[in-house]
């Protein structure tokens, strides 16, 4: 299967009937700041001609050539220009389980719209929003500093530093939908009632950087990430006074192989009911040449508390769950690549809590900016009285 392109771009080159101007400050090539591949899947056949006039828009400099430039510089020296990108995820689902009358039928995945670009060099930025049905609202939004790949650092709202599968965009995970423990543990629809809207992002700060770079191949051998946030999830403010911090570290003892372990503490307030979030993982992926392989692990540990905010704690519950997932994609034809997953998730740890899905994904890409996705889900699921059935899922994955 086709890559799909990366976001940021650095600044273009001046025409050439224009005087060069030297540029003295250090060429700084600024990397995705969340884990490979990017957070946004790039630009479509509509944004692409968008794109391209604004680079040409951009890197004019002046109408007149024989004018001097402003302070003795063309615009790229301090924007890059803006990227601009969007996508529609359509879906068609149907299930025998009982009670279900066949399922969802026709609906609307999503629909995002992004832009982002560099500032300076330095400071990247970028502005993704997502409309789903009647309901439109902000996915993203950060600035961050990238001078060194060593420390960066980002503000804003962005995705959380937990699972390896969080931060991959619709186009790359691979699949009709993220794996459970993926929704349920790292806040698509959290277990403890966090909405899924809120997409595994949070509103606050985070430290980044990639360390010892093998002189062979280039490829960094330790990546790391530090975050401190809300903990109320996207678009909204705290509202107990208390953060979350997540944290990651990730080795990559050769190229293309990653293995990372995960650390989450904190809680979540609604409803004025607090839950404790004490989360951990352990991740293992591979990408080469096409080929995928990804296995995660995560737990959960955590308590209702009443009266937070007066010291006094009151829990209930037992507030432990986990699930793991782990999936291979093989790459039959540039146009066709074959997922299979196993995907468990326990509500409260236990195997009477469990549901297990057992799923055959091709995917089908017939242009960089047209996928067709076949799912087929075995699905046991030990909390109903129905819990042997299947589902069929077809979507269709448009860049515009």
């Amino acid at each position: 299967m086709a890559c799909v392109a990366g976001m940021a771009q650095l600044p273009m080159m001046a025409d050439n009937d224009v005087p060069e101007v030297v540029n003295d400050e250090p060429e700084v090539t600024v990397e995705p700041s969340e884990f490979e591949p990017a957070g946004t899947p790039g630009e479509g056949f509509l944004t692409a001609v968008v794109n391209r006039s604004l680079e040409k828009a951009v890197s004019g400099q002046t109408a007149d050539p024989s004018m001097p430039l402003p302070y003795g510089r063309t615009l790229t020296d301090y924007v890059s220009p803006p990227k601009i990108g969007a996508y529609f995820i359509g879906k068609y689902g149907y299930t025998d389980q009982k009670g279900r009358h066949g399922g969802d039928a026709f609906s609307q995945r999503l629909i995002r719209a992004y832009i982002d670009g560099t500032i300076l060099h330095d400071f990247k930025y970028r502005v993704q929003v997502q409309l789903n049905n009647a309901s439109f609202h902000m996915k993203d939004y950060y600035l961050e500093w990238a001078h060194w790949k060593e420390l960066m650092v980002k503000v804003g709202q962005f995705k959380r530093a937990f699972l390896f599968e969080n931060p991959y965009n619709p186009w790359d995970v691979g699949f009709g939908d993220y794996s459970q423990v993926t929704k349920k543990l790292a806040g698509m629809g959290d277990y403890n009632g966090e909405p899924a809207a809120t997409g595994g992002r949070d509103q606050g700060i985070q430290l980044q950087g990639d360390l010892f770079p093998d002189k062979r191949d280039g490829h960094r051998y330790l990546h790391y990430q530090l975050q401190m946030m809300n903990g109320q999830g996207i678009n909204t403010s705290d509202v107990n006074h208390k953060r979350d911090f997540i944290g990651t570290i990730q080795v990559q003892p050769i190229k293309d192989l990653y293995i990372g372990l995960f650390g989450w503490t904190g809680n979540y307030t609604s409803n004025g009911v607090t839950v404790d979030r004490n989360r951990w993982a352990a991740s293992v992926k591979y990408e080469h040449n096409g080929w995928s392989a990804r296995a995660e692990y995560a737990h959960s540990q955590g308590h209702k508390i009443s009266d937070y905010n007066s010291g006094t704690r009151h829990f209930s519950g037992p507030g432990r769950a986990d699930g793991w997932y782990a999936t291979v994609g093989v790459p039959f034809t540039d146009w066709l690549k074959v997922y299979a997953k196993c995907d468990v998730y326990r509500d409260q740890a236990t195997w009477e809590s469990s549901r297990t899905m057992c799923s055959l994904i091709p995917n089908i890409q017939l242009h960089k900016n047209l996928m067709f996705q076949v799912q087929y889900n075995f699905v046991y699921d030990r909390t109903f009285v129905d819990r042997k059935y299947s589902e069929v899922w077809t979507e269709m994955y448009v860049r515009f």
